[in-house]
């Protein structure tokens, strides 16, 4: 069942938008809108839009647009209904029961709910006599009992069947307890254990749900070492990060970002409440935007051998895009942060703190990694270190970042630093030149795909979609003259069908008396579909004269209805010809 409208007006109405994106992102006034740097893809320049008074966001880089609750969807990575609920719970307002009863909703309750009920059973299973084993090995890790608490860290036993036992007893089916991804199916359709024998870390959401686990085996030398939940209808691995529900409160502007469930739970006990980790995978781009909701800087601490240090790189590439400043603190004599707290015991906090404010950012260790690959005593190796360096140094946006490593980088390697100016120079006008030829070849894609397009519907259908979308977007914005528009223009007279579903659905909310923002029919469209009008909405600015404007703009659309289309001659008969002809010329006096 649809929630109600009218509970839907009276969110909206508490869900200020601007109030609720300034709590992801940065915004600016710019007269009567707000930009920002766009949530969604890195960017350097604010593209992304916020309008206070139409109650939408557009980014104009991504496409990405929508109404507040579109916001929540896609920042919080939450279903149409589940968005409402975030909403409703911030502004202090109870959802109808009976606006939950949706499928979706219903499954992703249920997983919650059998996810929950796994991390208890874990927990207590940890305190039994078969869960010695896994009690021990966290024990001998050095963590204390209330961290093991805090973190809900559980043993799953041995036996294939004791979770699937315990949920069947609470009620959950077997379907529920596959599509949590917490037992597997067997080939005679039994449900198994997913996890046996293993320390359980229970993955919770920033909202205090139990939404997966990271498993690691207690049998030496058994693969995989850890096992994490597959994605599911509540979890997505690239999207989420461990402990973010923790580091978010304690961020102060920074995070660190470490390799381990382990790393980031001895981080914490040592005072470092604002360590996180990836779950099992390489940094995404999400997990990236995810990131720079909480804090301006991101220290990389990863494991010091080989596979840590390009992971390293890999992250730099990822997070650069963001504008996030980074640092990278490596941990030394190949330790990872977990080691470092145990092998210094009652120093290792201080000793940590210390190898933070020691830490260079990510400029410095790319030159310093790029330096280890050559023996610059030699001269060939010498000038392949400096050419490669300064296409490094090309990347950088930055022109006072630029010069502060062109002048570093003379100085270290006793090189003019006009020689090395100049090649950096070239090196940026080359890219630059490379990058025009990339743009404009995808802009005449572009062209040639709207050409296309405009070829395979008549170019009246296109002019009249033009005035259709600004019709659209002067009655979301003027609703005082909507009810009379919407007595005379029927949707048929719309040629487009998107434009008509939008126009369709706006008359049958002002018929039920109710408003017909975006916010109020955005349950009716998909994410993609509301970008769209929030794109629509974003590219019309507001009439001087509404009236003159709506009445303009439905001659143009009544004027094209009555143009005759090649496919209408080819179908008509002689007679239909004949009306066709007299039609036009009686236009035309």
């Amino acid at each position: 069942m649809s929630i109600p409208q009218e509970f839907i007006s009276e969110l909206k109405m508490r869900s200020d938008i601007v109030d609720v994106i300034s709590s992801y992102v940065k915004l600016k006034r710019s007269g009567r809108n707000y930009l920002g740097l766009c949530p969604f893809h890195g960017e350097k320049t604010p593209s992304f839009t916020v309008s206070p008074d139409k109650g939408f966001f557009y980014c104009f880089g991504c496409h990405v647009g929508g109404d507040v609750i579109g916001f929540i969807k896609q920042a919080e990575n939450l279903d149409y209904v589940e968005a409402i609920k975030f909403l409703a719970q911030r502004a202090g307002m109870t959802v109808p029961e009976n606006a939950a009863d949706n499928g979706m909703s219903r499954l992703r309750t249920r997983l919650y709910e059998a996810n929950r009920a796994a991390a208890r059973f874990f927990n207590k299973q940890l305190y039994t006599e078969e869960g010695r084993e896994g009690l021990d090995y966290l024990r001998g890790r050095r963590l204390s009992d209330s961290t093991i608490t805090h973190f809900g860290l559980g043993y799953a036993p041995k036996s294939r069947f004791a979770l699937v036992n315990h949920l069947k007893s609470l009620g959950f089916t077997k379907a529920e307890m596959i599509q949590a991804n917490l037992a597997n199916e067997t080939r005679n359709g039994n449900a198994i254990d997913r996890f046996t024998d293993r320390v359980m870390f229970p993955i919770i959401d920033l909202r205090g749900n139990v939404i997966a686990f990271g498993g690691r085996t207690m049998m030496k030398d058994f693969k995989p070492k850890y096992l994490n939940t597959s994605d599911t209808p509540v979890f997505n691995k690239g999207n989420n990060l461990f402990a973010l529900n923790f580091a978010k409160n304690e961020a102060n502007g920074t995070l660190i970002l470490v390799e381990g469930y382990m790393d980031v739970i001895a981080l914490h006990q040592a005072g470092f409440k604002n360590a996180v980790a990836g779950l099992g995978t390489a940094l995404t781009p999400e997990q990236a935007n995810v990131i720079k909701h909480y804090c301006n800087e991101v220290i990389l601490c990863y494991d010091s051998d080989n596979a840590g240090q390009m992971a390293v790189s890999r992250a730099i590439q990822i997070i650069r895009p963001t504008g996030l400043d980074i640092r990278v603190l490596t941990v030394p004599n190949g330790k990872d942060p977990d080691e470092f707290m145990k092998t210094y015991g009652e120093q290792g906090p201080a000793r940590f703190r210390m190898l933070i404010e020691k830490s260079g950012n990510d400029v410095d260790f790319r030159l310093n990694k790029l330096l280890g690959s050559y023996n610059t005593e030699l001269t060939d190796q010498r000038v392949n270190f400096l050419s490669e360096a300064a296409k490094l140094i090309a990347g950088l946006d930055s022109s006072i970042e630029r010069d502060v490593y062109i002048s570093k980088l003379a100085m270290e390697q006793h090189v003019s630093k006009d020689a090395i100016k100049e090649q950096v120079s070239r090196i940026i006008k080359k890219n630059s030149s490379n990058a025009s030829k990339r743009e404009f070849r995808e802009l005449k894609k572009q062209m040639n795909a709207e050409s296309s397009r405009i070829s395979r519907e008549n170019h009246s259908t296109f002019g009249s979609a033009k005035a259709e979308e600004s019709l659209i977007a002067l009655l979301m914005n003027n609703v005082d003259i909507a009810v009379s528009v919407f007595k005379s223009v029927p949707p048929e007279l719309f040629a487009d069908a998107f434009n008509k579903r939008v126009y369709e659905t706006m008359k049958a909310n002002s018929e039920q008396g109710f408003d017909f923002t975006l916010t109020d029919i955005s349950g009716s469209f998909t994410d993609e579909e509301n970008s769209r009008i929030a794109q629509i909405l974003a590219s019309h600015a507001s009439e001087s004269s509404p009236k003159q404007a709506a009445d303009d703009y439905i001659s143009k659309m009544r004027e094209n209805a009555e143009r005759v289309t090649p496919d209408q001659v080819a179908a008509a008969d002689e007679d239909e010809l004949r009306r066709m002809i007299e039609n036009m010329k009686k236009k035309k006096s």
